[in-house]
């Protein structure tokens, strides 16, 4: 496994490997790696001969500096997995070489990132949007792998290369779980016991929908309060929002009549935490 810090050698290997008509498929991570980030590394070589893992630690990305010094950074570690799963090739660039002295270019998100995340974390997605574009241009892949989890996000990119022509398949890969349905995330290990075991009301809060939804409804209203009492009822859940929009363009909407995206997020004790789920119509 190639591991690169520097975006002109890890440009070059990509291009290297799309002369001898090797396809390139791209993960970007933030690190702190587990067995979500390895079901996008899986898919990945499904659809690619060349696997690529890129592990940053956007700073743009948070608009609380607490939050950015706390997340965790066991880069070590996260190259020895890589390496076990069959990576083919790492890019771990610095903040210093991301964001040279000097650098003021940044890629506005649009308005699918005025609504829900949007709002309560000013600037993220455009930190975002920044540093796919400029991963994508280091990497050159034909394919990048992202988790549903981040489901606005991936909407927002899935939206960003189009617009910008960009040439790239974005996938999104369906969110692995915990054994209690907790979506997997490296936030996770923050969480304190009671926070940890609270947290699964966000699940729970999920399935509500999701059974109501089954059982033929399609009221939004209806389908939104089965889930908001179910946190409702989690004392230790602070809920900044639980919502149900067109799963495209993420508007509101009333009656569910093509698909539509449950998203969530919620704080347990210092960590916040978000899901989501996909209805049919």
């Amino acid at each position: 496994m190639l591991v690169f810090d520097h975006p002109d050698p890890m440009r070059a290997w990509s291009w290297a490997c799309r002369a001898e008509d090797a396809g390139v498929a791209v993960v970007p991570t933030m690190g702190a790696l587990h067995d979500g980030h390895f079901a996008l590394v899986a898919e990945a070589r499904r659809r690619a001969d060349a696997v690529i893992v890129t592990i940053f630690v956007n700073p743009l990305q948070f608009n609380q500096p607490s939050d950015f010094d706390a997340y965790p950074r066991p880069i070590d570690t996260d190259l020895e997995l890589c390496r076990a799963r069959g990576v083919d090739a790492v890019y771990a660039p610095t903040a210093a070489t991301m964001y040279p002295a000097g650098y003021e270019t940044h890629v506005e998100p649009g308005a699918l990132a005025d609504r829900l995340e949007g709002p309560m974390r000013p600037g993220h997605f455009r930190g975002v949007t920044t540093v796919v574009t400029k991963l994508l241009a280091t990497t050159v892949p034909d394919v990048a792998v992202f988790g549903r989890k981040d489901y606005q996000q991936l909407a927002i990119v899935r939206r960003m290369v189009r617009d910008l022509d960009l040439g790239v398949e974005v996938v999104g890969v369906e969110t692995v779980r915990e054994p209690d349905g907790l979506a997997r995330s490296s936030r996770n290990v923050r969480l304190t016991s009671d926070d940890r075991a609270a947290a699964v009301a966000i699940p729970r809060a999920l399935d509500a929908i999701r059974e109501l939804h089954a059982s033929g409804e399609r009221d939004v209203a209806a389908l939104r309060a089965a889930g908001t009492a179910v946190l409702a009822g989690e004392p230790l859940a602070s809920v900044e929002y639980l919502e149900i929009v067109d799963a495209d363009d993420l508007g509101a909407i009333d009656h569910i009549g093509r698909e539509a995206v449950v998203l969530v997020a919620a704080w347990f004790g210092e960590v916040r935490l978000i899901d989501n789920l996909l209805l049919a119509g």
